[in-house]
């Protein structure tokens, strides 16, 4: 049901606050270490030692975090792609970057023996920068400039080539492959809370850029020569937002490994009750996303316990469908 009135849509943006502080202190309570409710607000209070208090505080807190960032800034990057490339099936993926991050930390890995999930956070933000830098000067090149057509293809074009140069590299090098393996299925389980404290910032930066820009996408959504006529800077415009991007699911990626279809699945949600207008969708993707990780999260702990399924498989088993259903209506239209 759309929400017509600018009142329906505040009430409902703090609704679903509240929805997503309520799945982010249920994913810190449920899991496989049987806790509660007033367990975990004990532990809040005072630490006792008790394994219970250490596997909130040091375990489950950190996990939940992750997963509501992490989810809120691929749902965000996502609207972005989409509104950009004007093609409902974009996601963060069409620029390269979940190849490109997983690429340079499998260089890392595979020629600098790099051991700790910061070293890998740092090659895959450097990697997501690099492929969003060659996908940007590919789709810049010719006469038309910069079109939603030429960036799909250089992304699609820079993601195939890192992906064989990452598989290339993983096949000559198998101690390298049962190091990655963990990271490249996608989770936000078993990340320290030190991965949050490094990219917390840029994620911030980016999530509020997108916010405080969300007038310029409206525009831009009108289409390049209209929004040229309103005196906007088009090209500039979009590598403004491209760059968004790359820090927003850079980031993510580079902390939970390669995590897809949220950026996919949210900003389709988002749309089809608060409309079109960026300053309404950007936000509520970031709530929605925080909330399909942390619920996707939730739901791994239970399906294979006491073993957990990675959430990257989580999402993928929820999102192909979608993206069955988006690309079935988009043809048949």
């Amino acid at each position: 049901m759309m929400i017509h009135t600018t009142k329906g849509k505040w009430i409902a943006l703090i609704l679903s606050s509240f929805v997503l502080i309520i799945c982010l202190l249920s994913s810190i309570v449920f899991g496989y270490t049987e806790t509660s409710w007033s367990t975990a607000f004990a532990a809040f209070k005072e630490n006792d030692g008790s394994t219970a208090h250490l596997v909130i505080l040091n375990v489950r807190l950190p996990r939940a975090l992750i997963a509501a960032i992490v989810g809120a800034c691929l749902a965000t990057s996502g609207a972005i792609m989409q509104s950009i490339t004007k093609n409902p099936l974009a996601s963060p993926s069409i620029l390269g970057i979940n190849a490109g991050a997983v690429f340079f930390v499998v260089i890392g890995v595979v020629l600098f023996q790099l051991q700790s999930l910061q070293s890998y956070m740092i090659f895959g933000l450097v990697g997501a920068a690099v492929s969003f830098i060659i996908v940007f000067l590919l789709s810049s090149i010719g006469r038309e400039g910069l079109t939603p057509m030429k960036l799909i293809l250089a992304g699609a074009a820079v993601s195939a080539l890192f992906s064989s140069m990452t598989q290339g590299f993983l096949t000559i090098n198998e101690a390298a492959l049962d190091q990655v393996l963990f990271w490249m299925a996608g989770s936000v389980a078993n990340r320290p809370i030190e991965l949050l404290n490094i990219g917390f910032p840029y994620m911030v930066i980016g999530l509020l850029a997108a916010f405080l820009l969300s007038k310029q996408m409206n525009l831009l959504a009108l289409g390049d020569d209209i929004a040229s006529g309103l005196g906007q800077n088009v090209i500039l415009i979009k590598f403004i937002f491209s760059f968004i991007v790359v820090v927003l699911a850079g980031t993510s990626v580079a902390i939970a490994g390669p995590i897809s279809f949220i950026g996919i699945i949210i900003p389709h949600i988002v749309r089809s009750f608060v409309g079109i207008q960026h300053q309404w969708v950007f936000p509520f993707s970031a709530i929605y996303g925080g909330i399909l990780l942390l619920l996707a999260d939730i739901a791994t702990r239970y399906i294979m316990m006491p073993k957990e399924v990675p959430v990257g498989a989580m999402t993928a088993l929820i999102g192909v469908p979608f993206f069955i259903y988006v690309a079935r209506r988009r043809f048949a239209a």
